[in-house]
């Protein structure tokens, strides 16, 4: 990736719901737009990235395949860390993906471990908190706390790639996502993710 985004700081957490390809690229593409990144993965999301990603240990050279200063990993468990304080300047939040469970414990305004506790700062921040659901379908609670964050600030943003850009792979379809949550986020990225480029591609859309 070739935008440069020195200076952001963004948090992101990692929870149980399936999707954990989604987590890695986006981790990825924050790291390689120089963005300093916190990751807080929960047990079930740790479960999660041996069950699809086949990762046996969940570390910046897992994520990564290097170890980089700019991905920080920190305890799930851990709410003395800086993130559990309003005082610690971030430019915003992302879980992805996020389960029922973590989406209903923000809604309630809990706070039991450092990816809740962390997104109810950023709500009370005013700072932009995306979270990514990916339950289908959703069940009237989900959907009903996805209306409760809505409310609060938050930016509900569901796993649905869209198909407008003639998606070929797997891949493709989980660059459309994770530029959605980079523009979200305010990060510039190089990801061809935008109806523009559809528009000033009409061959390509015609040879899918």
């Amino acid at each position: 990736m070739t935008p440069n985004d020195e200076g952001k700081r963004i948090v992101v957490g990692v929870t149980g719901a399936s999707g954990a390809v989604y987590a890695q690229r986006l981790i990825q593409c924050l790291v390689e737009a120089n963005v300093e990144t916190h990751v807080i993965v929960s047990p079930h999301g740790r479960q999660l990235f041996s069950d699809e990603m086949g990762m046996a240990r969940v570390d910046g050279a897992a994520l990564l395949g290097r170890e980089d200063s700019r991905l920080v990993m920190q305890p799930y468990n851990d709410l003395a860390s800086e993130l559990s304080s309003g005082s610690t300047r971030t430019d915003g939040m992302v879980i992805c993906p996020c389960s029922s469970n973590t989406l209903g414990q923000i809604a309630s305004g809990l706070g039991g471990n450092l990816i809740a506790r962390a997104a109810q700062v950023t709500l009370k921040e005013r700072r932009r908190l995306v979270v990514v659901p990916r339950e289908a379908p959703m069940g009237h609670l989900d959907l009903e706390n996805c209306l409760r964050l809505s409310t609060a600030g938050a930016i509900v943003c569901p796993a649905s790639p869209g198909f407008y850009m003639s998606p070929r792979t797997i891949a493709d379809l989980v660059d459309f996502l994770v530029g959605k949550l980079l523009d979200l986020l305010g990060v510039p990225h190089d990801l061809k993710t935008r109806w523009s480029a559809v528009r000033r591609e009409p061959g390509r859309r015609e040879q899918a």
